[in-house]
């Protein structure tokens, strides 16, 4: 009894080694190769055989398909890789995380003892200063980990109670299905399906489980480890959640399949995979087979990647975004092919924009101004639509771009500068209302000397806003000039409010935590105008410069 719990210590104290080696291994790669990652991600392109070739090597290089995926689909929520791109890399990294199984069924080998060194030389490493050093330490404590881990799982099941019970056990559930849908489980919960792999290796090499039944357990925790990627794209955009989605649904297609082929070619593929076997061990059989596997089907999901993308677009909708494409008035994407037509209406389509930051800034100053929260949650629901807009007018204006004469290159450029100066616009009247709820929660107030300052910079905004908007839409270039006046009164107010709030506060006519929340709206006030000047001088250059 005495040696049963022993060993069942040493199985467990084994599975949490083999964890941490992966771990530290992992940890020491993403440190050696991560910062060249996001440089190669951008290498990506339209080519799947490039892409899934990135997503094999990157893979490979950080031993964690979870890890690559969640880069992948952080790439994808900000719209730095394509869904197409994305899940190419995806389907690559299937293949690059097979090579921990390989690394793992090496402990079969007769010197394989000798990697336990690979720990001692690490942690002797680890404690250089240079960085590299530590890094490659720390690369080598974990392999070494790895195999110890291994080696400790394999003592745990040399114990004949342990063995016979795993036997027995996997004899009663004798069933291929049964045994993957374990595999899938066991996976989803662990997060990595190269753990659940390097398990099946050391159980299938110390004989507590025959070859056939780790093959059904190890295609199910190629399964199971899209879980992760589910998981990892819940907090992002309809994007993200659409690439883990599909790669869920491909996965599964090609495990059933890979399923029924086991099923009924149970026995000569279990005879071929045995060829394999080192010194009588089925443990590089497991992990052939699963390169194998990958390396066979992964290629061939590429044709059904647009087809799913077209099903899946359609099925998961974006209801956020579905409302906010309401407040586009002007543009469609049909327009492209009449480039003169698009120019008019994507001009009117800033105007929309322009109109909702001056409604917006409105609101907010009126929130600072009289504490008037009427229109609070409106100021939220429109600084959405305005981040919409911008983001929707610029993708209009890309492909846009390549339509219009050259003379028209200018104005067009003009818009993307005009498109970002509202949008900031907008920021800083969210900006008002954050400064708003901070002061309220800390029970502050501006005093009315203050507050008529303020109402003295509004009106000049106010006025600003009107002449900005009239010079854009009609070219009224004699207009600059009161643009660019009032402009420099903002400054000069901005100067002179800043000087009479410290006056204020030498004489005790109001208290020193105000200044933060005083010297930062003046700021915002002094900002604004500077965008409104840009919208009104991009009729005579492209960025909006006075000179």
């Amino acid at each position: 009894m005495e040696e049963l719990i022993k060993s069942i210590i040493n199985l467990f104290a084994g599975i949490a080694i083999l964890l941490t080696g992966m771990k530290l291994m992992s940890s020491g790669l993403k440190k050696t190769i991560g910062p060249g990652i996001k440089g190669f991600f951008r290498k990506t392109q339209n080519n799947p055989i490039v892409s899934m070739g990135i997503g094999t090597v990157v893979t490979a290089g950080i031993q964690s398909s979870d890890a690559t995926n969640a880069m992948v689909v952080g790439f994808i929520n900000a719209g730095a890789m394509s869904l197409y791109q994305g899940l190419c890399v995806m389907l690559g990294a299937y293949i690059g995380t097979t090579i921990t199984g390989v690394l793992a069924s090496f402990s079969s080998l007769s010197f394989s003892t000798y990697f336990l060194l690979f720990s001692f030389i690490g942690l002797v490493l680890m404690f250089f200063k240079k960085e590299k050093i530590k890094n490659i330490g720390e690369i080598l404590c974990g392999l070494g980990f790895l195999f110890f881990g291994l080696s400790v799982m394999k003592v745990a099941f040399k114990n004949a109670d342990i063995t016979a019970f795993c036997q027995n056990l996997f004899a009663t559930i004798k069933f291929g299905p049964l045994l993957f849908i374990i595999g899938v489980i066991i996976t989803a919960i662990i997060q990595s399906s190269s753990a659940v792999t390097s398990i099946v290796i050391a159980m299938v090499g110390s004989g507590a489980l025959d070859l056939s039944s780790g093959l059904f357990i190890a295609l199910g925790a190629t399964l199971g480890t899209v879980a992760t990627t589910l998981l990892t794209s819940l907090g992002g955009n309809i994007n993200g959640k659409r690439s883990a989605v599909i790669a869920f649904f491909l996965r599964s297609i090609t495990s059933i399949i890979m399923l029924v082929i086991l099923v009924i070619f149970e026995m000569p593929l279990t005879t071929f995979l045995h060829s394999f076997a080192i010194n009588g061990s089925d443990e590089l059989p497991i992990a052939i087979f699963t390169v194998i596997y990958n390396v066979i089907f992964m290629p061939l999901l590429l044709p059904l990647l647009k087809p799913s993308i077209k099903v899946f677009t359609k099925l998961l909708k974006d209801k956020s975004t579905d409302e906010l494409s309401k407040c586009v008035h002007f543009i469609d994407d049909r327009m492209l092919s009449s480039p003169n037509i698009a120019m008019m209406q994507v001009k009117n389509e800033i105007i929309n924009m322009y109109d909702l930051a001056f409604l917006n800034y409105q609101y907010a100053i009126k929130l600072i101004k009289e504490k008037n929260t009427l229109h609070y949650e409106e100021i939220e629901k429109n600084e959405e639509k305005i981040d919409y807009l911008n983001k929707r007018i610029t993708d209009f204006l890309i492909p846009l771009a390549m339509k219009v004469s050259s003379y028209k290159e200018n104005r067009l450029g003009s818009y993307f500068h005009v498109v970002n100066d509202i949008e900031r616009i907008g920021d800083h009247a969210c900006n008002f209302l954050s400064m708003y709820n901070e002061m309220e929660e800390k029970n502050l107030s501006f005093s009315d000397i203050a507050l008529s300052s303020v109402e003295q910079m509004d009106e000049i905004l106010q006025k600003m806003f009107v002449i900005s908007k009239e010079i854009f839409i009609n070219k009224k270039k004699e207009e600059l000039y009161k643009l660019h006046n009032m402009e420099q009164e903002t400054d000069n107010l901005k100067t002179n409010m800043a000087k009479e709030h410290f006056k204020r506060i030498k004489e005790n006519k109001c208290i020193n935590e105000l200044t933060p929340f005083y010297t930062s709206l003046i700021s915002e006030f002094e900002r604004i105008a500077d965008h409104l000047t840009n919208i009104g001088y991009s009729i005579i250059s492209p960025t909006g410069d006075e000179k």
